[in-house]
């Protein structure tokens, strides 16, 4: 099979209120907002992108945030954390940084062979820090943070399945994923198996339907290069019985979707145009971007958004 998915595109997670929102991830852990735009199937809610510089897909971590939405609660057929990858000499400065913002994490941990801490956002949102020497991507910083200690972009994703054989066999016969290894029943995959494309299944047998609501991953997004190997990819599923929706045209990429076989949301998301399209590479994520159908209500949709500031200077 040619090589239709290449990795991770991004990860959409339900959030609660937009500034606090903005905060934990532009101000304490560092990444650039790309995109403020709004939700194109519920014009009402922001739709936020963050990422490094250009937003590049591998990177971008976006929400949807409802201000005001009660949390919802992690478990089966959800992706429960996200992984960031970090260069290794970072953990003790992500350890401090957290600290002085008085966020909660774990203890050092180590799984395969690599060292991690685990904590949570002000929603609940699950996220991991992984320390690795095997990514050599540059990470974004808006000065508050040291570029040799910044995130780098993804590193993986947990989903939390009751069974595995059926996901496994959506990842490593129709998406170009493979089976890397396992270890205390977490089964790891990976296209190339570097940070970026990384996929964990933990097994939870007899554990409760995980809640959607804020602090809770709402869809994972993969890697297809363009229209083309997109309609190729979204033929193969459908001819394999995958209930695939048609494309949807989401400005910065194009996307499908479907749910694979344990419930989680999966999206196909073309890497083309990127989010510079309708603004300067320089001053990304500054203005609310609204998709051309939307534009003639902009006055009605901003007066319902609440109004949100990057407040980079209290986060040094």
């Amino acid at each position: 099979m040619s090589t239709l998915i290449s990795g991770i595109h991004h990860i959409t997670a339900i959030a609660g209120n937009p500034q606090k929102n903005v905060d934990f991830y532009t101000g304490i852990l560092g990444l650039r907002m790309v995109k403020k735009t709004i939700n194109f199937d519920a014009p009402d809610v922001y739709h936020f992108y963050f990422g490094d510089e250009l937003g590049s897909p591998g990177t971008v971590f976006t929400t949807f945030p409802f201000d005001g939405a009660r949390k919802g609660t992690k478990g089966t057929g959800e992706l429960t954390y996200t992984a960031f990858s970090i260069p290794t000499q970072s953990l003790g400065f992500w350890m401090d940084r957290l600290a002085k913002y008085q966020v909660p994490t774990s203890d050092v941990l180590t799984r395969f062979g690599e060292k991690f801490i685990r904590f949570e956002d002000h929603d609940g949102m699950g996220i991991e820090l992984i320390a690795n020497d095997k990514d050599a991507r540059t990470g974004w910083t808006y000065g508050n943070i040291p570029v040799e200690y910044a995130i780098r972009g993804f590193y993986g994703a947990t989903l939390n399945l009751k069974a595995k054989d059926l996901t496994e066999k959506l990842l490593t016969q129709f998406m170009n994923y493979q089976f890397i290894a396992e270890e205390n029943g977490r089964y790891r995959y990976g296209t190339e198996g570097k940070p970026g494309d990384i996929v964990d299944i933990v097994l939870d047998k007899e554990g409760r339907q995980g809640v959607q609501s804020a602090g809770t991953v709402h869809h994972i997004a993969f890697r297809t290069a363009n229209d083309t190997t997109q309609a190729k990819i979204q033929n193969l599923l459908i001819e394999n019985g995958y209930q695939v929706t048609e494309v949807k045209d989401r400005n910065y990429f194009k996307s499908i979707y479907f749910r694979e076989p344990g419930g989680v949301l999966f999206e196909i998301a073309t890497d083309e145009p990127g989010f510079a399209i309708d603004e300067d590479e320089a001053h990304l994520g500054e203005l609310l971007k609204l998709p051309l159908w939307a534009e003639p209500h902009r006055e009605k949709i901003e007066s319902r958004l609440a109004k949100v500031t990057l407040n980079i200077e209290n986060y040094g």
